[in-house]
């Protein structure tokens, strides 16, 4: 009997190896190579042998599409795009501790009293499971749970006449298939596993949660084709030292992708925010310098947070520049504009960017807010209380207008704020002016916004009511 081969895979990026090397050639990782027994060769053609002809069907179908399942869970339902399609997998990633596993007992709960449900969990043994239900106020509900590891045992539990319509499991590093000689958690493992789960979700139109586990750059672990194979993708997000938490979609196919839920983490589990403007905005002063509030987008739903920017004298040959919540490339690109094309000196200062409440922003519409902090900090003139900004900066300095400005410019009014400082329309272009209730502060460069910090406290240029 020949002797079975074996291949080093990377357990960053799945790229495969003769041999053993420090450094993942592919991705650049290092210390990622695992022994792994490479499969048998494939044959390398198709031979006479002849495929079944595919039946094809028309795009527009002659049945109805199955209803999504909701889990009442306003927050949830909003990220997956209105509920749970049957039969789709999703992947759910975060850090350690964040609260997945408190956040999916929670749906499934909601889940089970229209729906057969279980969990599965690999990592906690059922009584462990249990006392978190207890502690979360869902002991009562009839959902199902196991401790199980083997992909095999699930699958055919999953075939059963009364199995789950919606199963999680929790987590796909600890999953195995059996006739793979690598340890659970390998590239071969973890594409193995999730492969026989998603083929079986699509044959039985039950709705899979995968649980993932993320590494130290916040990425999913596993193999990148992870995330391809399932057809939605969530991350939880928060900082520990706050209580705000975070369901992004960075990939959905039935819904929005760049949706965010914002829950609230209690004594009794994960909470809704309906308002999550309001709780960003909540322990707000308007008469500090160095602050501004800027209403953004993520997905379809305008927040509004406040921005906080401090810059001092640098101490050091080189100022510090320090961003929490933002990209630190376009803080160094406000910086320069800044400097270049209104002749701001903050070059020597140590600056400090902040948006408070833990979330992190990730569209040019911040940039305009950005610098009014930045400007406010240097010169002490506090932004207005009342008013909202929001814009995209370019290198020449001027300000360049962003998408569903109606919906931001609404959200303002319904907060109580009324001034908004936002970029100009540009000829023919509609929209941008709200519902009329906010005034409009509208600015075709950035040394437009120089006079409100003037000493005195100066109105901005272009009012129009």
């Amino acid at each position: 009997m020949a002797k079975p081969s074996t291949r080093y895979a990377c357990q960053s990026c799945g790229a495969t190896f003769p041999k053993w090397a420090g450094r993942c050639d592919a991705c650049g990782e290092w210390n990622t190579l695992v022994e792994e027994t490479a499969p048998e060769s494939a044959p390398k053609g198709l031979g006479t042998a002849r495929g079944r002809r595919l039946d094809f069907v028309g795009l527009a179908g002659t049945s109805a599409a199955p209803p999504r399942r909701l889990s009442h869970i306003e927050e949830f339902d909003r990220v997956c795009g209105g509920g749970l399609v049957p039969g789709s997998a999703i992947l759910i990633g975060g850090d350690p501790g964040i609260g997945k596993s408190t956040l999916l007992l929670q749906v499934m709960a909601r889940l089970s009293q229209e729906n057969r449900c279980a969990y599965v969990s690999g990592e906690e043994a059922v009584d462990q499971v249990r006392l978190r239900a207890l502690r979360l106020g869902c002991a009562a509900a009839p959902v199902q749970l196991a401790s199980a590891t083997s992909v095999r045992d699930i699958v055919a539990s999953m075939d059963s006449a009364d199995g789950p319509d919606v199963i999680v499991i929790d987590s796909i590093q600890t999953m195995y298939v059996d006739n793979l000689d690598s340890a659970p958690g390998t590239v071969a493992q973890v594409r193995a596993s999730a492969q026989e789960l998603i083929r079986a979700a699509k044959r039985r139109g039950v709705v899979v949660l995968l649980v993932g586990h993320v590494t130290k750059e916040g990425m999913i672990a596993g193999p990148r084709v992870l995330e391809h194979m399932v057809d939605t993708v969530l991350y939880f997000e928060g900082e520990r030292g706050h209580q705000f938490r975070i369901l992004r979609a960075v990939k959905n196919r039935f819904g929005a992708t760049d949706e965010i839920g914002v829950f609230e983490m209690t004594d009794g589990g994960l909470g809704e925010v309906a308002n999550p403007s309001a709780l960003f905005l909540a322990e707000r002063r308007g008469d500090v310098s160095g602050a501004a509030v800027f209403a953004g987008m993520e997905g379809t739903r305008p927040v509004l947070v406040e921005v906080q920017a401090l810059v001092a004298p640098s101490p050091l040959g080189t100022p510090r520049r320090a961003v929490v919540g933002w990209d630190s490339a376009r803080l160094a690109m406000v910086l320069a504009v800044l400097e270049a094309r209104c002749g701001v000196q903050i070059g020597a200062n140590d600056v400090y960017l902040n948006v408070a409440g833990g979330l992190r922003i990730t569209e040019p519409a911040a940039d305009l807010a950005v610098a009014a902090a930045l400007v406010s900090s240097l010169t002490g003139e506090p932004v207005p209380a009342d008013a909202v900004v929001f814009g995209e900066i370019g290198l020449s300095g001027e300000v360049r207008a962003v998408g569903q400005s109606d919906t931001r410019l609404k959200e303002a009014a319904k907060l109580g704020f009324s001034t908004a400082i936002f970029p100009a329309r540009r000829n023919g272009q509609k929209g941008g002016r709200g519902d009329g209730t906010l005034k409009s502060v509208e600015l075709q460069q950035l040394s437009e916004l120089m006079p409100l910090f003037q000493a005195g406290g100066g109105r901005p240029p272009r009012s129009r009511d």
